[in-house]
């Protein structure tokens, strides 16, 4: 199982001290979309971020003008960037076939659609499917029992991602379940008194 730490809501300087920090500690390293909205790819792309050891996604939230943003994505570069599974199949065509094209990824987020629209979408076998509870809508989310109850219904689905809360025990449990590819980590390592200290203690969790 791979850790994706996510960065949010926090200053550019902070977000590229945070990417730093990060590589060669967790798996993946995800800008998430406020980072996105608040700098701007052409920003990120000036930075010249190359990471030695740690994959680089952009949670770009991908609705239209799909070839065009993920363009814009993978010149930053990135090795991931997100569509949103509400998007147009062919919005969702042409961005895997892009990244396929260009030996990248695909994140589909699964954020608010039902599993008919998953089922649709199930064929693209090389993508990520990333379930995801929404952090306006609250309450608690048991990602262990989300995802038992996704793969039940797309067992065929091989590359699953999960976020939403997880903590260390939820982590942990994740990995011994066994299905779930990524966990997804925000708030919990880049929000924590010592980021890198919590990364590595997620990263245990998931042995």
């Amino acid at each position: 199982m791979k850790l994706q730490a996510a960065i949010d809501r926090v200053s550019l300087d902070k977000a590229l001290d945070l990417v730093a920090k990060f590589d060669g500690v967790v798996d993946i390293i995800e800008l998430g979309t406020s980072i996105i909205k608040d700098y701007g790819m052409e920003t990120l792309k000036a930075q010249n971020l190359k990471l030695s050891n740690a994959t680089l996604l952009l949670d770009i939230k991908t609705n239209d003008e799909g070839v065009y943003e993920f363009k814009k994505g993978y010149a930053v570069p990135a090795d991931i960037l997100t569509v949103m599974a509400s998007s147009s199949n062919e919005t969702i065509k042409q961005v895997y076939e892009l990244s396929e094209a260009q030996g990248k990824t695909t994140f589909i987020d699964l954020l608010g659609v039902t599993n008919d629209r998953v089922a649709e979408l199930k064929h693209l076998e090389n993508a990520i499917f990333g379930l995801h509870h929404s952090k306006d809508t609250g309450g608690n989310f048991d990602a262990v029992a989300t995802v038992a109850d996704f793969h039940q219904a797309f067992p065929e689905i091989k590359h699953v991602a999960v976020a939403g809360g997880i903590d260390l025990d939820q982590a942990h449990k994740l990995a011994e379940q066994g299905i779930a590819e990524v966990a997804i980590v925000g708030g919990k390592i880049s929000g924590a008194d010592d980021p890198v200290a919590s990364a590595k203690q997620f990263m245990e969790a998931i042995k």
